[in-house]
C-alpha cells in the first residue's frame, strides 16, 4: 500500500482500543481485523486521545447514515475511502445498495474480512477520478459518507466529485468531514498520519468552498458531541474536553453537511 492508503490502520486501531473499553463505539469487527493482524504504528499514531476522537467521529458519522437512509431506503450509499471501517457491520444495514468504495488494493485487503452479497458491494476506485462514477446503479437518491477523505483531495477534487455525482444522482446527502487550512500546514510537522510516511494534505476553512451549483452547504456537526464526551471519566473527560472538543477542534477540523435537492 502507499502512504495515504496506510492511514487506514489509524482509525482501525482506534476504534478497535475503544470497542474494547465497552465505550463510544460498538466495533467488534475492527477488534477482530486488528487483533488477527496487529499491523505495525507508532508514535502519535497509538495515541488513546486520537483513539478516543476517532471514535467518536465514527459514531457521529454512523448516527447520521442510520438516520438518512432509513429516510431514503432506496437510496444507494457511497462509502468513499471506506479502508477498513465496518459502518456496514455496526449500522446494521439490509435495505439499501452499499457500496464501499477505496483504491484497488485497500479493497483487496478488506476482502479478506468482508463477504458481499446482493445489498454489498466492495468497489475499486480513485475518489480524485471520476469516470467510475457512471458504472455505479441509478438511483433517486444517493447518501455519500467520506470520513477521513478530503484532505486527501483538496478542494477542486472534491467538487469534482461532488458535481460528478450530482449529474448521476437526482437528489445528494452528503456528509465530509475536512482539515482547515491551519491544521493543513501544520500536519506538515505534527500529525499522526506523518508516522505512516503522510506529508501532504489539504484544508477548507469554509463549507462554500465545496458548493456546486446544485449542492448547498445545510448545516455544520459537531464531531465531539457532549453525550460522547459524557461516557468519559475524570481526568479524561476534562483532558478530552479541553484539548479536543468544542472550539479547539474547530480551528482544526470541521464536519460538514451538504444536499442536492
Amino acid at each position: 500500500m502507499n502512504e495515504v492508503n496506510k492511514t487506514l490502520y489509524i482509525p482501525l486501531y482506534g476504534k478497535s482500543e475503544i470497542s474494547r473499553r465497552g465505550i463510544i463505539i460498538n466495533d467488534k469487527k475492527a477488534e477482530e481485523i486488528w487483533e488477527k493482524e496487529g499491523f505495525k504504528l507508532n508514535g502519535k499514531a497509538r495515541s488513546k486521545w486520537l483513539a478516543l476522537f476517532m471514535s467518536m467521529r465514527a459514531a457521529v458519522f454512523d448516527e447520521w447514515t442510520v438516520r438518512t437512509i432509513s429516510k431514503y431506503p432506496d437510496a444507494v450509499v457511497l462509502h468513499i475511502g471506506c479502508g477498513l471501517d465496518s459502518r456496514i457491520v455496526r449500522v446494521g444495514n439490509s435495505t439499501n445498495l452499499w457500496f464501499d468504495i477505496d483504491f484497488p488494493d485497500v479493497i483487496a485487503e478488506r476482502k479478506k474480512y468482508f463477504s458481499e452479497n446482493a445489498k454489498y458491494t466492495m468497489f475499486e476506485a480513485d475518489a480524485s477520478e471520476t469516470g467510475w462514477i457512471g458504472s455505479l446503479p441509478d438511483a433517486p437518491e444517493a447518501v455519500i459518507v467520506m470520513e477521513g477523505i478530503s484532505m486527501y483531495l483538496g478542494r477542486d477534487k472534491c467538487r469534482s466529485l461532488f458535481e460528478a455525482l450530482s449529474r448521476k444522482y437526482g437528489r445528494l446527502f452528503i456528509l465530509a468531514d475536512v482539515y482547515t487550512v491551519f491544521a493543513a500546514k501544520a500536519s506538515k510537522y505534527k500529525n499522526p498520519i506523518n508516522d505512516v510516511g503522510v506529508t501532504e494534505v489539504y484544508g477548507i476553512d469554509s463549507p462554500d468552498e465545496l458548493e456546486t451549483e446544485e449542492i448547498r452547504f445545510k448545516a455544520e456537526h459537531s464531531m465531539t458531541p457532549p453525550k460522547l464526551v459524557d461516557q468519559l471519566q475524570g481526568f479524561e473527560r476534562s483532558f478530552f474536553n479541553t484539548v479536543f472538543a468544542g472550539k479547539t477542534t474547530k480551528k482544526i477540523y470541521r464536519l460538514f453537511e451538504f444536499e442536492k435537492i
